[in-house]
């Protein structure tokens, strides 16, 4: 007797515990990573996930999956801009998808051209270009592309985020080529895009996460930088978040949101 009742104990604690691993998995969020280097990673010095996109484990998305039980989807990619979220980023979710996050417009307003402009010869020109661009033909590609998720993933919560200062008026190794003034207009600049992509996200019923303050005290030059300054080895990895930034930068601004 006493044998059957610890079998059927057994038992029934084997099936609870099935019963529970499958409602975990049943009700894991499914979470898509979209966008371009911001969110891929670039900056954080690996490609352990994807050396064609730069992907990897130390990008806010990955740490954001892990720290919620997330089953993750990263397609995010090095170079992206607005037209890879409609003609194939976007495709990547679906209507069980319950969460997509993404950053987005920084290439479509010469992001890379910024960079080298800023750290050679001067970069008025490509200012005054990018300023223009986030004005003027920004708005339409942030629709395209917000239209393309809202179609795919109807049922998602969808937070955008925003770029991070990088400059804090100080210069060292890391802002070689870019004066105090280039330095205080490229940050107005980053405003100036953050502005236009919130105003397009929340437009379309999405939320936008402001790093913004998560980046004050940590921009180049500073003691725990959340922006990489300028690296010649590695140029990809120029002006991007460090670990540190998509790390307590990132996730937290994302967090706020989504709990």
């Amino acid at each position: 007797m006493g044998s059957r009742i610890a079998r059927r104990l057994a038992s029934l604690v084997a099936a609870a515990v099935a019963a529970l691993a499958l409602a975990g998995v049943a009700s894991a969020e499914n979470y898509v990573a979209m966008g371009d280097s911001y969110s891929a990673g670039n900056g954080a010095n690996s490609t352990n996930l994807s050396s064609s996109c730069n992907r990897n484990t130390y990008a806010y998305p990955y740490l954001l999956a892990q720290q919620r039980g997330s089953a993750l989807t990263f397609v995010a990619c090095s170079g992206a801009v607005t037209g890879d979220i409609v003609n194939g980023q976007a495709a990547a979710a679906n209507s069980s998808t319950n969460l997509v996050t993404l950053t987005i417009g920084g290439n479509d307003v010469g992001f890379a051209s910024l960079i080298v402009a800023c750290t050679t010869l001067g970069c008025q020109s490509q200012i005054d270009s990018s300023n223009s661009q986030i004005d003027n033909q920004l708005p339409a590609k942030l629709d395209a592309a917000y239209n393309a998720i809202s179609s795919h993933a109807p049922n998602a919560r969808v937070v955008v985020l925003g770029y991070g200062r990088p400059f804090a008026h100080k210069g060292c190794w890391g802002t070689t080529g870019v004066s105090l003034s280039e330095e205080d207009q490229l940050n107005s600049l980053t405003d100036h895009l953050n502005s236009v992509i919130k105003s397009r996200a929340l437009a379309h019923g999405f939320s936008f996460a402001d790093v913004t303050p998560y980046w004050i005290g940590h921009a180049v030059c500073t003691s725990d930088p959340f922006t990489n300054g300028l690296n010649l080895f590695s140029t990809g990895e120029s002006y991007h978040p460090t670990r540190h930034g998509y790390a307590n930068g990132d996730v937290p601004a994302v967090r706020a949101i989504i709990g």
